[in-house]
């Protein structure tokens, strides 16, 4: 094992738990306050500090994008436009994998190498690696606190809260019992390849969280710092790099976050959403004004919400970029929550953010702007004209705001208490790409959503699990398509191509509207090309071939089998038919003409058709019938006889007793269907 002798022996490297194997580490310190991995909420001392870290980013020139663990908000109860999810699928009708971690995690953080089969899992105390092909954990280092001394008031614990790829290493970052640490981990990756970029971090200046500042930490190009008035008390979400490999003097690393709103009206919001940018080539001013300090530092307002009714939707939850080549087509997914509990996604051009920063005034400045314009990527930023870097230190603020693609209203609005979003371009089998968003809750439900023209169509709500679990932390693995779910007691891995859950029929799989499902000859399965499949229009008339593919393609509905009732005269009943997709509009059919319609309720499996008392009228045949996109099917058939009871010798207290007894038997139908 290589340790950094120098602080090998003030504070010791961490213990490799696995004997078989072996380990390399660093301890890295990082700063004054070794501020680099964590930083403690101010926002709420009630808790301990570590579960709210909000503050981590790290982001290097080979990775795009990382997050910084987010607190869960309150639920709400709004209905201001809320979709419905077509399927509920339950766990037991799900492709997934879970790995037990065998102790409780309070907070975890997951990363995975591109190209590998690796997935690490950072806990308390602890660095989890895991076969994610084989589903089995390989090895654990113990990263236990290297100092107690700062544990008095507060638990003395160290937490990671980053993991991430640097110079040909793992840097892994934790609390370290509030002395924050980072170490240099070298597990024995196989094809490991060299990695060289700049480290970038948010942090703290002070141990309680104040004088946040966003820098360049580490790597080949001088440290940068944050002029300390350009934010007030903000809280760090995502960054990301926008790469241009034609122009790459031109790239800049993006940064979302939230601030303070400077608005002293009390009915403001007292957040607001902001994006800022900085180039990749700063490096500094001169040694006269602003040295080691960005001279490309810009901000602006992250709008998202509903105009014409002046409804903001002003707190950034998390952010998904969709990187794109053409990197003007690169959109960004925010995630946003507002003061009265509600939630929304708006999506966002890259482009039309580029074009704002270049081009809108600086908000309080009515001068004549000079050139070069405040916040361009000047190679020589040493050589920055004073006149320039005195307004992007006074002005740094956009006048005109940042809106989304939807100018009149979010993609997506929800009362269901969203944490992340992430995004997967899938290729259906026509060709053509489909975007998915994977929004998931902080009782571990996934929302599965196709975006289909920046229109948000709900395929399926997805149950990992029984019973609800916080969820601390999620990736997705679009090359392997997995999403990955890091729980208090374990990580759940996802297949996202998962289609069994849709049906046995064309017809089924058709409606699901799944680019990553489609017919395939007897099964709705993972696409393949020229496989059965309407993504866009969802309906069935793709199934119905012509020809000698026919049978292939379209197998005969099985006509369900009725059950039948013999029933006195007066008998209640009701009768049950299987709801499958919420999308759809089911009514009972009966021969004399009679139909209602059932609207289940979202967490009721049944539609319902009571008869209180039977006459005459209602013995017969009764279809429960479903419509969606003007496909009908029959999906319960029930047919009622009038029973040969002798009601010359049936006293009336024996007719009573049989009618309390069918009575009984529907109330105890209806509790047990309620209950389940």
């Amino acid at each position: 094992m290589r340790v950094l002798s120098a602080l090998s022996a003030a504070v010791g490297p961490p213990r490799h738990t696995d004997q078989s194997r072996d380990a390399q580490f660093e301890a890295l310190q990082t700063g004054p306050a070794a501020a680099l991995c964590c930083a403690h909420s101010a926002e709420d001392r009630t808790v301990p500090s570590w579960p709210n870290l909000k503050l981590l980013q790290i982001v290097s020139d080979y990775g795009s994008e990382r997050r910084w663990a987010q607190a869960p908000e309150d639920h709400w109860t709004f209905g201001l436009l809320d979709f419905t999810p077509r399927l509920i699928i339950r766990a037991d009708d799900v492709d997934s994998r879970r790995l037990r971690y065998g102790k409780f995690q309070e907070h975890t953080v997951l990363f995975h190498p591109e190209g590998s089969e690796d997935l690490f899992v950072g806990g308390k105390n602890i660095l989890y690696r895991i076969d994610l092909e084989h589903s089995r954990f390989v090895e654990n280092f113990s990263l236990t606190p290297t100092s107690g001394q700062n544990c008095h008031e507060m638990p003395c614990e160290n937490v990671v809260t980053v993991i991430v790829e640097f110079q040909e290493t793992l840097l892994v970052c934790g609390t370290n019992a509030h002395m924050p640490l980072c170490w240099k981990v070298y597990p024995k990756v196989a094809n490991q390849s060299s990695r060289v970029g700049d480290l970038y971090s948010a942090t703290p200046l002070s141990r309680d969280g104040t004088s946040l500042q966003f820098r360049r930490k580490a790597g080949q190009r001088p440290n940068i710092w944050m002029y300390d008035r350009w934010l007030t008390d903000p809280t760090f979400v995502s960054a990301s790099w926008i790469r241009r490999p034609k122009d790459p003097n031109q790239e800049k690393i993006y940064l979302f976050f939230r601030e303070q709103n400077p608005d002293p009206n009390p009915e403001a919001d007292p957040w607001i959403s902001r994006i800022a940018r900085v180039c990749k080539v700063d490096e500094g001013g001169s040694k006269r004004f602003f040295q080691s300090m960005w001279t490309s530092f810009l901000k602006a307002r992250l709008v998202c919400g509903f105009p014409g009714e002046s409804l903001y939707f002003n707190r950034l939850q998390d952010v998904f970029v969709q990187h794109a080549d053409p990197w003007q087509q690169s959109r960004v997914y925010g995630l946003f929550t507002s003061s009265w509990n509600a939630t929304a996604v708006c999506v966002y051009s890259i482009e039309d953010i580029d074009r704002i920063f270049e081009n809108s005034p600086f908000r309080g400045f009515a001068g004549q702007i000079p050139k070069p314009r405040p916040g361009a990527c000047i190679m020589k930023s040493r050589d920055i004209p004073l006149d320039t870097l005195r307004i992007l230190q006074e002005h740094p603020e956009m006048s005109v705001w940042i809106r989304p693609l939807l100018r009149h209203a979010p993609l997506y609005t929800s009362s269901s208490n969203y944490i992340s979003i992430t995004v997967d371009t899938v290729t259906a089998a026509d060709g053509r790409p489909h975007n998915v968003m994977f929004l998931v809750t902080d009782k571990g439900t996934i929302h599965k959503i196709l975006e289909d023209d920046l229109t948000p169509f709900i395929i399926s709500e997805i149950h990992l699990r029984n019973r609800p679990a916080p969820v601390q932390s999620v990736k997705l693995l679009s090359n392997k398509g997995k999403l990955l779910l890091g729980f208090p007691d374990q990580v759940a891995q996802l297949d996202l191509r998962s289609c069994r859950g849709y049906g046995v029929t064309c017809a089924d799989c058709v409606l699901a509207r799944d680019p990553y499902c489609a017919w395939t000859g007897s099964s709705c399965s993972p696409v393949v090309p020229g496989a059965i499949q309407n993504v866009v229009g969802g309906t069935v008339d793709v199934c119905h071939l012509s020809g000698a593919d026919q049978h292939r393609y379209r197998p005969p509905l099985p006509d369900p089998i009725p059950v039948t009732y013999s029933l006195p005269l007066g008998a209640a009943i009701y009768l049950s038919c299987p709801v499958h997709s919420r999308h759809a509009s089911y009514t009972w059919e009966h021969p004399l003409g009679r139909s209602s319609s059932c609207r289940p309720a979202q967490t009721q499996p049944d539609c319902l058709h009571l008869i209180p008392a039977l006459n005459e009228e209602h013995y017969g045949i009764y279809q429960c019938i479903s419509t969606e996109r003007n496909f009908t099917q029959i999906l319960k058939l029930y047919q009622l006889h009038r029973s040969e009871v002798e009601r010359s010798r049936a006293s009336p207290s024996a007719t009573a007793s049989q009618h309390a007894f069918i009575v009984l038997l529907v109330e105890i139908a209806l509790v047990s269907t309620l209950w389940h």
